[in-house]
């Protein structure tokens, strides 16, 4: 066990924080290093001086890092983000940094989250050292509305979180709230909103759970998928019974391979035939993490149960070809629809 709390040899858990221009991440990030709970931590950023830190920095340590008053460590990211992450990975094992327990990655207002995640889960070297703990996505409530209208990249980063994190809900009319917190729900229902004002302090709980543990499963394995017309960006629902793994395996693989550049995410749990506990299914854009096998289900009821959040997907036809390939009939009716995000 190393002092940070990470048993040896395991795999450092990473969030990455998102969100467009001006929603409000660097707050965020700030109030989060302040948390004693949340000591420990290594933070990865563009540029020292680009971000809202400084107040929290006491000293350079060597070169781009710095350390933080709470004992977290500050990286630049000045280069591309393997070599910053494998430089902070030698300087911990080398003792130059004090170690960590956990990396929160602050991407740019303009960053597509699926890039970065496929560094982590792709990259021969990182995918030991390092492992995707959750995408958190901050919105703004003020102007959150306006920016999924003009800027695909916003639309991208609410679909591929795992939390959606709605800040300045206190300066938004409640309507203009409510409305953009249905329209993130429609786009992307399995990620919970949580409302973020300067009183609220619900910060810890957006970096300690585990986003495939048994109960984030058993959220997004109960959540609607709203029944709403199909449209340019929403999700779609796929539900049967057990599957067999090659022929699961075999639909999804063609499946990415045609229709990867608009799935932006998927989720599900897989009921695999003879199988007694079901398969953790995440993946970002047209990459899948590892499979993860829980060690029971969340519900007590097997069945295989997917969300595919992309955009102009067809949701009869994706259930079709989902039949055809496993064998197992999709249930369809109400719940089994396209969601779309306006």
């Amino acid at each position: 066990m190393t002092p940070g709390g990470v048993p040896r040899g395991a795999a450092t858990p990473v969030t990455l924080l998102t969100g467009f221009l001006g929603a409000g991440k660097t707050a965020l990030l700030a109030r989060l290093l302040r948390r004693p709970d949340l000591r420990d931590t290594a933070v990865l950023i563009n540029e020292f001086g680009e971000v809202g830190l400084d107040h929290l920095l006491v000293e350079p340590l060597e070169g781009e890092v710095a350390l933080l008053r709470g004992g977290c460590v500050c990286c630049s990211i000045r280069g591309d983000l393997k070599a910053a992450l494998i430089d902070l990975h030698d300087r911990r094992r080398r003792g130059l940094v004090p170690d960590f327990r956990r990396v929160v990655i602050e991407t740019t207002g303009l960053a597509d989250p699926g890039p970065a995640v496929a560094t982590l889960v792709a990259d021969p070297v990182l995918r030991h050292a390092f492992a995707t703990a959750a995408i958190v996505t901050v919105v703004d409530a003020v102007n959150g509305a306006r920016t999924l209208d003009a800027h695909p990249e916003a639309v991208r980063q609410a679909a591929c979180a795992d939390r959606l994190v709605l800040s300045k809900t206190d300066l938004a009319e409640p309507g203009v709230a409510a409305s953009l917190r249905g329209r993130l729900a429609a786009l992307n229902p399995l990620a919970p909103i949580a409302d973020l004002t300067l009183d609220d302090a619900p910060e810890a709980a957006l970096l300690t759970d585990d986003p495939t543990g048994p109960a984030s499963a058993r959220r997004w394995l109960c959540a609607e998928v709203p029944a709403v017309p199909h449209g340019p960006a929403g999700a779609v629902l796929i539900e049967s019974g057990p599957v067999d793994w090659t022929r699961f395996g075999l639909w999804l693989g063609m499946l990415l391979h045609r229709h990867g550049a608009r799935i932006l995410r998927l989720k599900g749990l897989v009921a695999i035939a003879g199988a007694a506990t079901p398969v953790v299914i995440q993946g970002v854009q047209h990459l899948v993490h590892p499979p993860r096998h829980l060690p029971a289900w969340p519900e007590g009821e097997a069945r295989t149960r997917l969300v595919l959040i992309g955009h102009d997907l067809d949701g009869a036809l994706l259930r079709r070809s989902y039949a055809a390939f496993t064998g197992a009939e999709a249930v369809t009716g109400a719940k089994a629809v396209a969601a779309a995000d306006r």
